[in-house]
C-alpha cells in the first residue's frame, strides 16, 4: 500500500476564517488531543495586534481553561476541542483512512492540512464531502509520503525545526557538541565561543534565539500532554 502526503488547502466562513482575511497578518495554528484544543494566534503587524485581541475579547470563546499572551501571540486552551462536531473537516478525516497532522494552520481565510492518505478512494470520498458543503478547496501538494509515520503521529521536525535559521541550528548543535546543556555543564559561553572563533554575543544572542523558538514550538504539545487523563498518557507520549 503506498501512503500519501497531501497538503489541502479549504476555504468556508467561521471566526477564524473571516478574523485571518480581515487582518491578512495573523495566523491562527490548532493542536488538538481529542481532548483540548490549543490555540495559537500569531499577529505579524503590531499594528493590527490591538484590533484583533479586540475581537477575540468580543467573541468570548467558549470553555476556555487558560490564556496568555505576549506582544504579539495569544494561547486560548480549551476545554472541549472543537474537532469532532458536526461537518468539521477533522470529525469526516476521522471516519475515513485519512490521518489529519496537526497543527492546522488559517491563514488568509484558508486553513492547510497536511494529511497522511491510506487509501486514495478515501481521500476522493473526503473530496466529495467537501463539494457538497459548496467549500472550495485546494490541493497545494500530493506526494508519495517517503518520512516515518510515527513522527508524523507524534511531533516532526517541520514543527519543531522550521522557524530556525541555520545560524540558529548551528549555535544549539555547537553548544550541545561542548556539553553546554550537560548537568553540570562541561563548558560555558563564552569558553565555547572562544574555541569557535565567534563573538561571544552573537553567539550568545543565535542561541537564546534558537531555544526561544524550539520551546515556543513544544509548548502546545506540553499543554495537550499535562491536559490528558493520565491513564491516556501512555499512548501520548513521544516515543
Amino acid at each position: 500500500m503506498t501512503l500519501h502526503e497531501v497538503v489541502l488547502k479549504v476555504t468556508f466562513s467561521s471566526f477564524f476564517t473571516d478574523l485571518t482575511r480581515r487582518f491578512p497578518s495573523a495566523k491562527v495554528f490548532i493542536w488538538c488531543n481529542r481532548q483540548n484544543d490549543v490555540i495559537e494566534l500569531v499577529v505579524n503587524k503590531p499594528d493590527e495586534y490591538p484590533l484583533v485581541v479586540e475581537e477575540m475579547r468580543k467573541t468570548k470563546i467558549s470553555n476556555v481553561i487558560e490564556e496568555s499572551a505576549d506582544e504579539h501571540r495569544l494561547y486560548f486552551i480549551v476545554h472541549r476541542c472543537n474537532c469532532m462536531l458536526r461537518n468539521t473537516i477533522v470529525r469526516h478525516i476521522g471516519t475515513l483512512d485519512v490521518l489529519n497532522v496537526f497543527p492546522n494552520m488559517i491563514e488568509d481565510g484558508w486553513v492547510y492540512h497536511r494529511l497522511i492518505v491510506f487509501r486514495h478512494e478515501h481521500f476522493e470520498e473526503l473530496l466529495r464531502r467537501l463539494e457538497k458543503w459548496d467549500w472550495n478547496y485546494r490541493i497545494m501538494r500530493k506526494v508519495p509520503f517517503d518520512g516515518f509515520l510515527a513522527s508524523s503521529l507524534t511531533l516532526t521536525a517541520d514543527a519543531l525545526f522550521s522557524g530556525l535559521t541555520e545560524k540558529q541550528l548551528s549555535a544549539m548543535l555547537t553548544a550541545f557538541r561542548y556539553g553546554y546543556y550537560n548537568l553540570p555543564r562541561s563548558m560555558d559561553l563564552q569558553s565555547i565561543a572562544a574555541k569557535e572563533q565567534v563573538p561571544r554575543t552573537t553567539f550568545q544572542e543565535h542561541l537564546k534565539k534558537a531555544e526561544n523558538k524550539l520551546v515556543t514550538a513544544l509548548v502546545p504539545y506540553v499543554h495537550l500532554f499535562s491536559l490528558a487523563p493520565t491513564d491516556r498518557r501512555s499512548t501520548l507520549r513521544i516515543k
